[in-house]
């Protein structure tokens, strides 16, 4: 071989290790403040996160290198950067701070980074991702409110609004952004075609002191010349129905829009169309929007064109310009609302009463699209329920006062094709009238929520479980709707706090709700009161004083501290600080010197099992105020440990010194001697372990006597929804996990299972809201989509399953991976998607042997504990368990379980056991 061969080879070797190198080192799924290339964000110091992909085992990031320009050529190029720190010592990938110049309003920012692992390798640069800056100041926004002048009696539903005004361009169009927010909700069309795929914009927030705008990119829908704009308002939650019995306009009793739309012509020239009041008004089809009732549309009143250039609207009414304020603009935190999937129709039968009813089979929430064929002037209308009654007949009994009706008028031109604009409702079935031929393609039903990545699954070998597990799911889809609603059909639909904090947890592990709950927790702080009291339902629409109930109003500690948990979210926690002292707070005001907390009204254990007629004790009341003490030093704790993570250490010491008194308080009041609550409940039992309430050398006993209350109920679950969270999480902590496991099977009424065994798609509300001889609990409070009981997600996936994450390194960054078999059950798994990478937990036994598959995520590393282990008879992947298998840290005996410390990637224990 000639010299240059040499020459040329080695440098192919160098290429081809760099090749391989790089290909070891994937990096995907980069994230700006928990979103994709978001455009109109008003953060000034974004977040960014990435994930690495690698085929081998126990990788570790050791340094990275951002680089960021404000074009994706001079990105690509590494010129005109407006941060590059160089390469980063450091494993951070995810909540990494923007540190570079100052960003304005409208900023493009292209991104990129590469990163070094503890094994050699580099990566190529990621593919570039961007974000975008909003209007970042009042002064940016040169529109004006403006409305329509049609309106007359706003007491009751008006026709929807159209407001509309055409306009040329002189030039190609480079860019353009459009800025918009109303009062009321909103749909936008340009040239006749919707501005982005939003829904229920722009949103449910505190509309007094926070309402949110959204940006949209544009570009595509103008033309060179002539162009149209087309703005449709509905009442939404703004002025419709909202809260209890008849209330209407609590924000305002006037619809209004605010438009910035910002053209760049290809020479680099500027002109901003705004609302002002060259625009028009008119109305159309929609006769009355509502969220509770429906919608009604008269397609005959449809006036073609009005988004499209050349339209006459002479007769159109010019609008009126109003005052409101603009210094309450923000982006949007949140996820925003949109049509996730379709459902078709599963069966079209007729009741004994003979109503014609379609069946979608699973009960969700969303709305109808209609596909009919008729002569102008037929009506057609369409009623939404979850249930059939006893005798199968059609129910909305419990819907209360929401109408939840569509009414459709064809204007008889052809296949008409109709879909409700600003209503959703509840229903796994609806009731047609005025279609005589019913086809299943008639309707489609479409799901609709905030659109949340779905990050866990969980399944088992216990069908039922399964279901339980999709109702868990369903429940988070249908009621996670920009807030997470209590119920999505009747009239309420509101914002509970006690629901929302006992399910947080759980809701983590099915979707990426980090996001979702940023934005809900900023209206919960907007919506205290001075004195520190939190609402019971976010936003508050309810009276000033509705608020301050132990277990609901502690949503402002416990979701802040979970999103911490599941995210390593520092930041929630720096944002919500001021909002978590106030309700800590709050209530050292209402327990006085004496540090206990015995007044006011609570909820208690919402929806407790109870028993009509109870002569016999047997109804599973707890004191409501040893429930208020139990929260008032949970929430303590939680602001302690809070305190400690954001390093303020006079507040972590007199919150420490709080829950200390707090406790002893508690023992006073609520503890005998001999170490029995005064409320020998479930629940009561369940708080005092769950937040370490009672002394150490009474815990155990204190569990003998929670085990022996389950089995006065025949092992059923007594629980409302601030005992059952916790119920199996207690139980398995203080070795009863069997007892979890008979409460997790049982099928009979009180259980989780028993909706299963009745047809349920989602959670229930109650745990018996159709009765053993099918018929309903109360009407007046019965919803079957319904997600609070739901939180028993949690266990599975951290007890079942057995992904934890690790306070110490929150986010997943450490991994506890315990599964813990038990019950009837033989195999159980679950996936988790982390800020890190996907992470999986499953085993599978028999008789002779069981199997643990583990997966860990690059750049991140996990403890495993092996159940019923000795270390010399376990195997990985078929090899004997050591220290010198490839990504096995540390091994360890402990008592009859193995601890394993891994790093990243794809694991297969397995070992015999004896039963």
């Amino acid at each position: 071989m000639n010299q240059l061969s040499i020459v040329l080879a080695f440098c192919l070797t160098l290429l081809g290790s760099g090749f391989l190198n790089a290909q070891n080192l994937i990096i995907k799924n980069l994230r700006c403040e928990y979103k994709t290339n978001p455009i109109g964000i008003d953060e000034l110091t974004p977040r960014l996160k990435w994930e690495i992909q690698s085929s081998v085992r126990d990788v570790m990031q050791t340094a990275y290198q951002i680089r960021i320009a404000v074009n994706k050529a001079d990105l690509l190029d590494g010129i005109n950067l407006i941060w590059d720190p160089g390469k980063l010592d450091s494993d951070q990938s995810v909540h990494v701070k923007y540190k570079g110049e100052s960003l304005q309003s409208r900023q493009r920012c292209y991104w990129q980074v590469k990163v070094w692992d503890n094994h050699g390798n580099i990566s190529d640069w990621s593919e570039p991702n961007y974000w975008e800056m909003g209007l970042l100041s009042p002064a940016e926004w040169k529109a004006k409110w403006i409305r329509s002048s049609l309106e007359e009696d706003v007491s009751k539903s008006q026709p929807a609004n159209l407001l509309r005004k055409d306009f040329k361009t002189g030039r190609t169009v480079r860019s353009a952004r459009l800025y918009i927010t109303s009062l009321g909700l909103y749909e936008v069309l340009i040239n006749g075609n919707k501005a982005g795929n939003q829904l229920f914009t722009p949103g449910w927030t505190s509309y007094h002191n926070r309402l949110q705008y959204q940006t949209y990119d544009v570009t595509d829908l103008l033309r060179e010349g002539e162009n149209s704009i087309g703005v449709t308002l509905g009442d939404g939650w703004y002025r419709g129905h909202i809260g209890w019995s008849s209330q209407r306009n609590f924000y305002g009793d006037k619809l209004a829009m605010l438009f910035q739309l910002e053209i760049t012509y290809d020479n680099g020239s500027k002109e901003t169309i705004i609302s002002d009041d060259s625009w028009k008004a008119s109305t159309g089809p929609v006769l009355a929007s509502d969220i509770y009732n429906g919608e009604i549309y008269d397609a005959r009143l449809e006036q073609a064109g009005w988004t499209l250039p050349g339209f006459n609207d002479k007769s159109w009414e010019d609008v009126i310009l109003m005052d409101h304020p603009k210094d309450i603009l923000i982006a949007p935190a949140g996820p925003p609302v949109r049509r996730i999937q379709e459902l078709p129709t599963v069966r079209i039968f007729k009741t004994p009463r003979g109503e014609t009813v379609y069946d979608f089979g699973q009960n969700m929430v969303g709305r109808i699209r209609l596909k009919v064929n008729g002569e102008a002037g037929k009506t057609i209308i369409l009623h939404h329920a979850e249930v059939l009654d006893k005798a199968g007949n059609f129910y909305t009994e419990n819907l209360r006062g929401a109408q939840a009706r569509v009414i459709y008028t064809l204007k008889g031109n052809g296949t008409e094709i109709y879909e409700p604009l600003f209503t959703f409702s509840g229903f796994r079935y609806v009731k047609v009238e005025g279609i005589e031929n019913p086809a299943k393609d008639h309707l489609t039903s479409i799901v609709i929520h905030s659109d949340m990545k779905p990050t866990g699954d969980f399944s088992c070998s216990d069908s039922l479980i399964n279901q339980l597990q999709h109702n868990i799911r369903w429940g988070q889809k249908g009621n996670f709707l920009d807030v997470p609603t209590d119920c999505p059909q009747r009239d309420e639909r509101m914002g509970w706090t006690g629901d929302a904090q006992a399910f947080a947890s759980t809701a983590a592990f099915n979707m990426d709700v980090a996001a979702f709950f940023t934005k809900w927790l900023q209206d919960l702080e907007a919506d205290q009161n001075e004195a520190g009291m939190v609402p019971y339902v976010i936003p508050n629409v309810l009276q000033p004083t509705a608020g301050g109930s132990a277990g609901w109003a502690d949503a402002a500690t416990i979701i802040p501290w979970n999103m911490y948990l599941a995210y390593g979210d520092k930041r929630i926690l720096e944002r919500q600080y001021n909002s978590m002292k106030a309700w800590v707070k709050y209530m050292e005001d209402k327990a006085g010197e004496d540090g206990l907390w015995n007044t006011g009204f609570h909820f208690g254990d919402w929806l407790f099992y109870s028993k009509n007629d109870d002569r016999d004790g047997i109804s599973a009341i707890t004191d409501k105020y040893l429930i208020a003490q139990a929260f008032f030093i949970n929430s303590a704790e939680l602001l302690f440990k809070t305190a400690k993570v954001l390093i303020r250490n006079e507040d972590a010491t007199y919150y420490a010194d709080l829950v200390k008194n707090l406790k002893e308080m508690f023992h006073k009041e609520y503890l005998t001697p001999n170490g029995r609550l005064v409320s020998s409940t479930q629940t009561a039992y369940v708080l005092a372990l769950q937040f370490g309430l009672l002394p150490e050398a009474m815990r155990e006993q204190a569990a003998g006597r929670l085990v022996k209350n389950i089995e006065r109920y025949d092992n059923h679950i007594t629980t409302g929804f601030l005992g059952t969270p916790y119920i199996c999480d207690v139980l398995t902590q203080f070795g009863y996990i069997d007892k979890a496991y008979t409460l997790l099977e049982q099928k009979t009424y009180p259980s989780w299972l028993y909706p299963v065994t009745m047809g349920a798609t989602t959670i229930w509300e109650r745990w018996d809201g159709v009765k053993p001889d099918s018929t309903f609990q109360n009407a007046g409070m019965n919803s079957f989509n319904h997600y609070a009981y739901g939180a028993i997600g949690h266990w599975m996936y951290t007890t079942v399953a057995g992904i934890n994450p690790d306070e110490k390194q929150p986010g997943y960054k450490h991994i506890i991976i315990t599964p813990q078999p038990g019950g009837t059950l033989t195999y159980a798994k679950a996936t988790y998607h982390s800020m890190y990478g996907n992470i999986k937990s499953g085993w599978k036994l028999d008789e002779r042997s069981m199997q643990v598959d583990v997966e860990v995520p690059p750049n991140t590393t996990a403890t495993v504990y092996l159940p019923q282990a000795k270390q010399e008879e376990v195997q990985e992947s078929g090899h004997t368990l050591s220290g010198d298998l490839n990504g096995i840290h540390t091994i360890q005996q402990l008592n009859n379980r193995v601890k394993i410390e891994i790093g990243s990637g794809v694991y297969s224990f397995s070992y015999p056991i004896s039963k």
